[in-house]
């Protein structure tokens, strides 16, 4: 028998107003890189994809304890914050079924909430935050052995009714010393995104972003050659031809991807990838260099036009620079999107109406702009400069793009919440100091007027034209009827 089942509940799955199903099946690099360090210490991985399981409603809680049958003495769960509702309210049934079972969270989703979902959700006994791989292996033995699990970094769990926190997991710099993801005993076939991994973290420290503060603001890169050898295993054992890089700072700076593109194409692989980038950290070389050795997309996080709102979110460049980068990417790359973030609650009509100009030259110019409503998680600095939280309002007809669940019904940026579901939703509107994700600031005169001069100028047209997440690979959505 297995020592532990691992649950990816990392997916994208957006249900539309007509019945069809948008689906998107990614690699789940962290829980793979997770089932390579446990089995490299001995440990029996039993590892379940949730994202590839087919059923007439994935979001009732019966069909995830139905998935989790028979498992391990010890189930691991990894979860974004879109999906974290459903989850721990799936979590009673689960423990009813299964009590003697030890149920741990990880991944973005429980990050900075474990003690607040440790006092309310009883039946999630311990909660992980950070890097896993040299720790999680650690925590299987004591709980295995029955030892105590001070000693264990990065963990929060309950000791005489109490919630502990233990220090904090020390970064891992070496990432060329971690074992490749397993990919033992996977369908590649059934992956239509493959995902590789070319850095943990980024040091900018942009105040909506959710990422950074896991990482303590602090980036460490793989070699060119390491990332080069695993995308030639990929290659030759299980048929990739497209690689998607959807870490933040794989483009950490123009002379590292002129060496990626010149060892990519001394490799000899006939393949395509794209990447995710900062405007101020390519130039016209690199972007050339990227696109001669196969670079068929880029995406910029741009997030305003208005260079009051690049200051105050610490973005780190100013609006000429975003239209004179672009503009080079373009020439070169035969796809570029740049997204934009909008909804700040600082962020006045003016504002919004340098976004909409700066979206509408890059569209002109064959660039595509991904509009996406802000989303508040509890470690970005822009939820915790928010001093009155209670100000923070539910829309039941509007939620961030990066919340997306499934869960409801979606056309462009609006949501219709099916009453299958109502006591979800009432389970997050309970919740808002847990999942502030779900909520915005001032619907009626913060949102409303943007999102309608967004529409004025057609953008939110139809999710195909404005999806916000991660690389579609080609022919990845797949549409179906429920």
């Amino acid at each position: 028998m297995a020592d532990l089942t691992l649950l990816n509940m990392n997916m994208l799955y957006i249900k539309l107003l007509d019945g069809n199903v948008r689906r998107q099946c990614h690699l789940p690099l962290g829980p793979l890189y997770l089932t390579a360090a446990l089995r490299s210490h001995g440990i029996e991985v039993d590892f379940r994809d949730y994202q590839l399981l087919e059923a007439d409603d994935l979001f009732a809680p019966e069909t995830l304890c139905s998935f989790l049958e028979n498992p391990a003495p010890i189930i691991g769960i990894s979860c974004m914050a879109n999906l974290i509702p459903f989850v721990l309210h799936a979590m009673p049934p689960l423990k009813e079924r299964y009590p003697d079972r030890t149920i741990i969270l990880g991944g973005v989703g429980s990050a900075f909430i474990e003690e607040e979902i440790l006092k309310r959700v009883p039946e999630v006994d311990i909660i992980h935050r950070g890097e896993g791989e040299q720790t999680v292996p650690a925590l299987i033995e004591a709980l295995r052995e029955g030892k105590p699990l001070d000693a264990i970094p990065g963990l929060f769990y309950r000791r005489n009714g109490t919630v502990v926190q233990n220090p904090a997991v020390t970064r891992i710099a070496d990432l060329d010393a971690l074992p490749h993801p397993s990919y033992d005993g996977l369908d590649f076939s059934r992956y239509l995104g493959h995902n590789i991994l070319g850095s943990r973290g980024c040091p900018y420290p942009c105040t909506f972003c959710s990422i950074t503060p896991l990482w303590g603001w602090r980036a460490y890169s793989r070699s060119n050659q390491n990332i080069i050898d695993e995308m030639s295993l990929m290659y030759h054992e299980h048929g990739v031809r497209q690689f998607l890089f959807q870490d933040e700072y794989f483009v950490s700076d123009p002379e590292r991807m002129i060496d990626f593109s010149r060892l990519l194409g001394k490799s000899g692989m006939d393949v395509t990838y794209k990447i995710f980038a900062r405007v101020n950290l390519v130039n016209e070389e690199s972007l050339k260099a990227m696109a001669d050795s196969g670079c068929v997309e880029i995406r910029f996080g741009i997030e305003s036009g208005s260079d009051r709102i690049l200051q105050l979110t610490r973005k780190g460049f100013d609006s000429h620079s975003a239209l004179k980068t672009v503009s080079l990417a373009k020439k070169h790359i035969d796809s570029v999107d740049t997204f934009y973030i909008w909804g700040y609650p600082f962020e006045t009509m003016k504002d919004m109406a340098d976004s909409i100009f700066q979206m509408i030259t890059f569209r002109g110019m064959g660039v595509r702009p991904l509009p996406s409503l802000l989303t508040y998680l509890p470690q970005t600095q822009i939820y915790r400069d928010i001093e009155d939280k209670s100000k923070l309002e539910f829309c039941h007809y509007l939620l961030p793009e990066y919340m997306i669940s499934g869960i409801e019904k979606r056309i462009s940026v609006r949501i219709a919440i099916d009453d299958r579901y109502a006591g979800l939703f009432r389970f997050i509107e309970e919740n808002r100091d847990i999942f502030p994700g779900f909520f915005q600031f001032d619907i009626e005169n913060n949102i409303l007027p943007k999102l309608h001069m967004l529409e004025e100028f057609e953008f939110y047209r139809s999710y195909e034209e404005d999806s916000c997440g991660a690389h579609s690979p080609s022919g990845a959505s797949q549409a179906s009827h429920h």
